[in-house]
């Protein structure tokens, strides 16, 4: 094949209707989506309204990528490769980004890893090539990852004193299964981390940041056709693709309460109850959003604030939330209440999910839901970072160029009737898994037959 890039389509309009148009978004959002010879794809929304530039890539080389017993080397990896490449110090590199007055980063999330930067118009391409250093020919030395691997570390350690943390990571971990992509968070565990070589480390760069079926989002001053030039130059030396994951079907949850009940000495329960959800790519996705905006997704509009926290006063805090990745996620509801209380809020929320499935919701219920969510989609479209954003969304999750034309669509369709089907279809209130990190003595947290589990110290 030729060194020129081969396209896939032509330059996209993505009219923005009038309904959902921000004040200076009211024209359309162009974008140019290209695929390079080295098989990135890139799409590039010229933004002209400031003279700045932001643009992202992202590499499946997320913590789903984690092998089993080395959780945690994706964001350590990711870390690692912003110290610097094989002739430039990290100390060096940030000093240049800092003259540019720009802002880099490389990060790994659990789906991907990205590698980020937002710069001025007159200095997008010397800070291009700052972040294309890093990605092509990091530094990777020992003294380097041995340096972040003790700063992750420190910070998992920190993170463990935190109540929410420890309730969240338990409960993926129950939720998921030991060594499944999505069992555990980016940051993986002390021990797993303890046990990373600078090694470890390498190989993962070496197999997972490559180039096909990377995606590349750019959004602001700029001419697409200089960008496709300056990327096709500066990142020409990342060669091949990532051999394509197979997702894990999530197991079954028994009948009942699946109960982890860890005592800590702690004022308020940190609860989550929840069970396996969908992925992205679902067709029940954009039902699912307004049945859970009802439920537990829209704040104060929620009938789990409602019921719970302004009725009841059970709760500090309650919401409910489906995890839509790459492959099917999680269901959660998560709230915080006083440990004496926690059974009586845990009751309420089975009650409203029950109520849900066995009653359709209210006329007024589901037109606030799709109001506040078509009403609302442009918020994803508001500053070039947030362009970006969803641009990475779009061709990741195979949205289409003409996802913001067809998304109210989606919304607007959904019925009562939609609303009480995927309820009964995808909540589970006779079979969950509830962590509670709470004080065990003043909680009591029972299992679905009353009796109180044993707690975990």
């Amino acid at each position: 094949m030729s060194g020129r890039h081969r396209f896939i389509g032509p330059i996209v309009a993505l009219a923005i209707a009038a309904a959902l148009s921000l004040p200076g978004m009211a024209h359309a959002l162009e974008v140019k989506r290209v695929k390079l010879d080295n098989g990135m794809i890139v799409l590039i929304s010229p933004q002209h309204n400031l003279p700045m530039v932001t643009a992202a890539l992202a590499f499946d080389a997320g913590a789903r990528r984690d092998p089993k017993g080395k959780e945690g080397l994706a964001r350590l990896t990711a870390d690692s490769i912003m110290e610097g490449t094989r002739t430039m110090s990290a100390e060096e590199l940030n000093r240049k980004v800092d003259f540019l007055g720009s802002a880099m980063d490389v990060g790994a999330g659990s789906d991907y890893a990205t590698a980020s930067f937002t710069s001025l118009k007159r200095y997008w391409r010397d800070t291009l090539k700052l972040l294309a250093g890093v990605l092509t020919q990091p530094g990777l030395r020992d003294d380097d990852i041995a340096r972040k691997q003790a700063e992750q570390i420190a910070a998992i350690k920190a993170a463990e004193e935190e109540p929410g943390y420890v309730a969240q990571t338990t409960f993926l971990k129950q939720v998921f299964g030991d060594g499944s992509p999505y069992g555990h968070l980016p940051d993986g565990t002390v021990d797993t981390v303890q046990q990373l070589s600078a090694q470890d480390v390498r190989n993962f760069y070496h197999e997972f940041y490559r180039p096909e079926g990377t995606v590349a989002a750019v959004a602001g001053d700029i001419e697409p056709d200089e960008v496709i030039k300056a990327l096709r130059e500066e990142l020409a030396p990342l060669k091949g693709a990532v051999a394509p994951q197979r997702p894990q079907p999530l197991a079954p949850i028994g009948p009942g309460a699946h109960v982890t009940a860890i005592n800590r000495d702690v004022a308020q329960a940190n609860i989550i109850l929840g069970f396996g959800g969908i992925a992205r790519s679902n067709p029940d996705y954009y039902k699912l959003q307004v049945m859970n905006y009802i439920l537990g997704g829209g704040g104060f509009a929620s009938r789990l604030m409602k019921e719970v926290r302004s009725k009841a006063g059970l709760v500090y805090s309650i919401a409910s939330f489906f995890q839509a990745a790459l492959f099917p996620g999680s269901f959660q509801v998560v709230l915080e209440t006083k440990n004496k209380s926690a059974n009586e809020a845990i009751a309420m929320v089975l009650a409203q999910m029950r109520r849900i499935q066995e009653s359709p919701v209210s006329d007024a219920e589901i037109e606030s839901a799709k109001k506040f969510l078509i009403g609302s989609f442009p918020l994803k479209l508001d500053t070039q970072n947030s362009i970006v954003q969803f641009l990475l969304q779009v061709q990741i999750y195979g949205l289409g160029l003409d996802y913001i034309d067809k998304y109210p669509g989606y919304i607007r369709a959904v019925t009562k009737e939609d609303v009480q089907k995927v309820a009964r279809e995808y909540l589970h209130p006779d079979s969950y898994i509830l962590v509670a990190v709470a004080n065990q003595s003043e909680a009591g947290i029972k299992v679905a037959n009353g009796a109180p589990p044993s707690a975990k110290q």
